[in-house]
């Protein structure tokens, strides 16, 4: 039974009480310093009042026109005259007339004379005292302790802040699967059946303990998979997880490194203990390898912290206390460099090998990634894993993405053949740089240097077939030659590595031979042929005067790295004779390498003219330059017209959905069936629509498909079958012509059923309309959308400028291109019908 996955760290509910008492007096002293400013500034908002001069209130208390007054004395022990007047009158102020009626001024002091004159006059007053109420003294404070609040609000929540990191630094950073997220099972993973039984049975211990304890069989405490980069290990995890239901921690082993002592350790002890709450359970540590290296090693003494986190890591798993129902998953790819403490059963109970995939396993790795991906007919799965050994999964997954990327690029709505091979060609040879720019002298040394490798590799009988040759600039090469063994090797021969080795110099000879000197462009092939050499001394014992001994020290100091403080385990007279060793393989290859390119020097200058015309030259096209053939005429591969509504199979094809939909419209018109709508109209296509299965007789297939390619804009067969990633069909190749039928046909009825809903886009009357007259302007204009799938033009402006008709948007000029297509297009046919007929004919 599932267990419901919690969190390992509640939220913490510990804030003090002060704290929330501290914020809610602090928001409703903002709130009172709200109201109490709002309400100052609404108060006097009823009596504008206007300032005057001491003279202008004397003529005004003169001339007898205020009414009444209040006096307010203020904190300097003078007064303010507040005056209401009987009546409003006008004054000047900021250079206005203003009608005024409420005024202010300042008296100084105030003495009996002036209040006998106040008298005098019927004014009534009234006395105010000039201190400001208690409320304008509080909007003078309250900002002042507002801020405070907030200073000493901030200080306490950094001291919180802080405390709460210095306990926290210790926690594991570990990741509890969600069930609520989807699932990864073994039904995603290819390719590594082996390890998913081994897996199966860990998963199945934990889901029925009693089973196995009846039997007396412990679950193992670890399970370590290890393999090359790429092979599955964390994706075999993320399975597991998806099928154990029991609750799955994840951790990278480098969250585990800190800078700071004691770090480490503390996560470890954390890891377990939350573990242990969620008995039964599993545990996987990715890239263990980053806190499981040798102890001792390098430099850092017994104070490493590494060191003290492994300690910790090794006791959680197997020490005084008992760990029951906690199963540790490992992955790493560097098991070499494992402390061996860790490794032993006990701890890491079994190891499970995830290697490169073989041909099955990576045929069915493709299927997995290509489940979500429509694929084209012609895209055969088995082939394309026979041609990728040495693949990994995910090299296998960035092949169909990158396919799929390319198919995007080019419009296409299905994965071709050719999209696979390029990717391919992308991932082996890298990316092209058609920018970079090679002067006629660099670009021919370049053709003969890799005609010189490939030569090679044709002559040799152990070599590896050839894939492509290019001399077009790929990733940091100015050419490439690619080599694709025909199966999976594990294992290799002494001749097959001196084969390798002279294909290798195979370049460099050819610079040699032709032009009599060599250039920089053969420094990595250098550097590999000796690299092979090396070994074949020192690891793999293929020396005859050293014989089979192994002089390589594999041991690494894992701390500081590969070949550092490596020590050396043999003389200095056995160095001298594993470099005389080195020195001798690498130059019989070469000697070697230029023998064989002399013998057969007009093949070398024919494949490297080859290159020098054509850029790329495949294996097939290879093998035709050493039997000395005609090449094949080049074609640029794109798709004319670049079309990306081309279906490419007969199963996979929208046509039926499209012909549903304009039958649906037609019947809707007074039509039984958009077919009948074609046919009434005269449309030069509708006779396509009586063709439901290929004619038996070739010569009348062979007219058929020519008139599908003529119909789609195709200018012949073979641009039909390169646009749909088909080979050429020869005229004894039934089964492939029948193919390109199939192809051809469905495309045209998707286009003839996309025309029909064209057409049907506006009712129409009884009588079916047949010339661009009876057309409005909106159905002139797609019927000419729809005519450019079958001219392949790409725009309606492309084929203005092709058809000679100025298209400057008015109604009349979409009338006379719309004349214009239609009528090419019935020339097009008639000359198809024609030419296919001629061909009946003759045969």
């Amino acid at each position: 039974m599932t267990q419901p996955t919690r969190s390992p760290h509640p939220p913490s509910d510990r804030t003090p009480s002060f704290g929330r008492l501290f914020r809610t007096v602090l928001g409703w002293m903002f709130l009172l310093m709200g109201i109490l400013v709002l309400y100052i500034l609404l108060r006097g908002t009823d009596r504008p009042e206007w300032p005057v001069t001491y003279t202008e209130y004397r003529q005004l208390l003169e001339e007898g026109k205020i009414a009444s007054a209040t006096i307010v004395k203020s904190r300097f022990n003078d007064y303010e005259f507040h005056g209401v007047l009987k009546e409003p009158i006008t004054l000047i102020r900021d250079g206005r007339p203003r009608q005024v009626q409420y005024i202010v001024t300042k008296l100084g002091v105030l003495d009996a004379e002036t209040e006998r004159l106040w008298a005098e006059k019927g004014i009534t007053w009234t006395y105010e005292s000039g201190d400001n109420p208690w409320w304008d003294s509080l909007i003078t404070i309250l900002p002042w302790v507002a801020l405070i609040a907030i200073y000493f609000l901030l200080l306490q929540r950094m001291q919180i802040g802080a405390t709460r990191n210095i306990f926290s630094f210790n926690k594991a950073r570990v990741r509890i699967s969600d069930p609520s997220q989807p699932r990864v099972t073994f039904d995603d993973v290819a390719g590594a059946e082996e390890a998913k039984e081994e897996l199966r049975e860990i998963i199945e211990f934990l889901r029925n303990p009693e089973r196995f304890r009846a039997l007396g069989a412990k679950v193992p405490k670890g399970v370590l998979l290890v393999g090359p980069p790429g092979t599955g290990k964390t994706l075999l995890a993320r399975a597991v997880a998806g099928e154990a239901g029991v609750p799955f921690f994840s951790i990278s082993g480098a969250d585990f490194v800190e800078m700071f002592v004691g770090v480490g350790a503390a996560r470890v002890r954390d890891l377990f203990e939350q573990a242990k709450r969620h008995v039964p359970c599993i545990v996987f540590i990715d890239e263990l390898d980053a806190v499981g290296r040798q102890r001792g090693a390098g430099l850092g003494g017994g104070h490493d912290e590494r060191e003290q986190t492994l300690n910790q890591l090794l006791v959680e798993m197997d020490g005084f206390e008992q760990n029951s129902g906690i199963v540790v998953l490992a992955a790493t790819n560097r098991p070499d460099i494992l402390d061996p403490a860790l490794l032993r059963p006990g701890r890491f109970d079994r190891r499970i090998v995830v290697d490169l995939p073989d041909v099955r396993g990576r045929e069915q790795i493709l299927r997995v990634h290509t489940r979500r991906i429509p694929l084209a007919p012609d895209v055969d799965l088995a082939t394309l894993a026979k041609s990728t050994p040495g693949f990994s999964g995910a090299d296998l997954a960035n092949l169909v993405n990158e396919a799929a990327l390319l198919a995007a690029r080019r419009n296409s709505r299905m994965v071709t053949m050719r999209d696979f091979e390029d990717a391919k060609d992308k991932i082996l040879m890298g990316i092209e740089r058609r920018s970079v720019v090679l002067s006629d002298h660099e670009r021919r040394v370049t053709a003969y240097h890799e005609a010189g490798h490939a030569l090679v590799a044709k002559l040799l009988p152990t070599a590896d077939p050839i894939h492509k040759v290019t001399i077009i600039p790929r990733g940091r090469a100015l050419g490439v030659t690619a080599q694709l063994p025909e199966e999976d090797r594990y294992t290799l021969t002494k001749q097959y590595i001196e084969d390798r080795i002279v294909i290798i110099l195979g370049g460099r000879a050819a610079e040699k031979v032709v032009f009599n000197q060599v250039t920089t462009g053969a420094a990595n092939d250098l550097e590999q042929a000796t690299r092979l050499a090396r070994k074949m001394v020192c690891e793999w014992g293929m020396s005859e005067v050293l014989g089979p001994v192994a002089l390589s020290n594999r041991h690494e100091e894992v701390f500081l790295g590969r070949e550092i403080v490596q020590p050396r385990d043999y003389s200095e007279e056995t160095a001298r004779l594993i470099d005389a060793e080195v020195r001798r393989i690498v130059t019989e290859a070469m000697e070697k390498a230029e023998r064989l390119l002399r013998d057969h020097l007009d093949a070398l200058h024919r494949i490297a003219q080859a290159l020098l015309e054509r850029e790329v030259l495949s294996g097939q096209e290879l093998d035709r330059l050493l039997r000395n053939e005609p090449l094949p005429p080049q074609t640029d591969g794109s798709l004319r017209p670049q079309r990306a509504d081309i279906p490419a199979a007969r199963e996979q094809t929208p046509s039926t959905q499209l012909q549903a939909r304009a039958d649906a419209l037609a019947r809707s018109q007074g039509f039984s069936s958009a077919a009948e709508l074609l046919t009434r109209s005269g449309h030069p296509g509708a006779r396509i629509l009586s063709w439901e299965s290929p004619p038996t007789s070739l010569e009348e297939l062979q007219a058929q498909v020519r008139e599908f390619a003529a119909v789609l804009g195709f200018s012949d067969v073979r641009h039909a079958a390169e646009a749909l990633s088909l080979a050429l069909p020869t005229d004894s190749q039934r089964e492939d012509w029948q193919r390109l039928w199939w192809h051809l046909r469905e495309a045209a009825l998707a286009q003839l059923w996309k025309h029909a809903e064209t057409l049907l886009s506006r009712p129409l009357s009884d009588t079916v309309r047949t010339s661009s007259d009876h057309l409005s302007a909106e159905e002139a204009r797609n019927a000419v959308q729809a005519l450019l799938y079958w001219l392949g033009y790409r725009d309606a402006a492309e084929a203005a400028h092709a058809l000679g008709i100025p298209l400057d948007g008015s109604d009349q000029a979409w009338y006379r291109l719309l004349e214009a297509m239609e009528e090419q297009l019935r020339t097009r046919l008639s000359s198809t019908r024609k030419s296919s007929s001629a061909g009946s004919s003759r045969s």
